[in-house]
């Protein structure tokens, strides 16, 4: 039994040394195509790296410096100056132009959607907001909600319905949650389908009893079980 084993223990061995001197074989073979392959791969990481620092990195800081005032328009509703700038300042439309590879410029696609939104262009809107892309979960919520809108707006309401069920699937939270669960409950009445919408209600009623839209849900609730009693 040990001579077996023995036996084994030695051909395992030599079948690792024969790999190894495979491998060897192998590198000495193509020494100059894997130095040109490592020595690319060190090229294209330093050049990404000296791009990151040297050029996305100030470009970032400009971008910021002047969404700052396209968000101060934003806010006070100056929505054309916004989305063009007052002429020293660029508008949500041209930061994304210019700063394209900014996360300045990916957060002015959801502004500039919400500008359209609020203007009621919603096709604009729509273009803008399908743009955008976030690590901010509320944002991207919100940007998704604000999808379902402008589909609501647009007259279709199985896409409005899927982007706010989108939106407030998105990340659990008090805020985003219960505002467009509330919304696809009323889509669903819109729709005739009081079942659902029920459904909804009483989700927002049993998990999120802190939300605003809690305060008056019982009437929702009451009148979504009217309607089911009606048929």
């Amino acid at each position: 039994m040990a001579k077996e084993q023995d036996t084994k223990v030695g051909k395992n061995i030599h079948a690792v040394e024969e790999a190894l001197s495979k491998t060897e074989h192998f590198i000495e073979k193509n020494q100059k195509i894997i130095l040109y392959v490592v020595g690319a791969l060190v090229v294209l990481i330093g050049g990404y790296m000296a791009f990151k620092k040297f050029y996305l990195g100030p470009k970032e800081k400009e971008a910021q410096s002047q969404m700052f005032w396209a968000e101060k328009y934003f806010e006070k509703d100056s929505l054309n100056l916004a989305l063009n700038g007052d002429g020293n300042y660029l508008g949500f439309l041209d930061i994304i132009d210019e700063y394209g590879m900014t996360k300045s410029a990916d957060l002015a696609h959801y502004y500039a959607g919400m500008c359209y939104l609020k203007k009621g262009q919603f096709e604009e809107a729509i273009d803008y907001l399908e743009d955008f892309d976030s690590d901010d979960q509320i944002v991207c919520s919100m940007a998704k909600g604000a999808l379902g809108d402008a589909y609501m707006e647009l007259g279709d309401n199985d896409k409005a319905l899927d982007y706010y069920m989108k939106a407030a699937d998105n990340n659990n939270n008090l805020f985003t949650t219960p505002m467009f669960l509330m919304k696809a409950g009323w889509t669903y009445e819109i729709m005739g389908n009081y079942a659902e919408a029920l459904k909804l209600y009483e989700r927002i009623r049993k998990d999120y009893y802190k939300s605003y839209e809690s305060r008056e849900i019982e009437k929702y609730i009451a009148r979504a079980k009217g309607m089911l009693n009606q048929k």
